[in-house]
């Protein structure tokens, strides 16, 4: 019982604190959050690369 809360927690505390990351770094302005290169790239980031990469 008691391992079952602390596994509960320790996942709500892991996506709430990716929640509040992406929230954060979406306030600042970046784009494309997971991109090396984010705080610079254009607004289009990997999704040029992946449709180029298609054809």
């Amino acid at each position: 019982m008691l391992a079952n809360v602390i596994v509960i927690a320790l996942l709500v505390l892991i996506v709430g604190s990716a929640v509040l990351y992406i929230r954060k770094e979406k306030k600042r302005g970046v784009h494309c959050i997971g991109c090396p290169s984010a705080g610079s790239c254009s607004r289009s980031c990997m999704s040029n690369q992946k449709k180029h990469a298609k054809k």
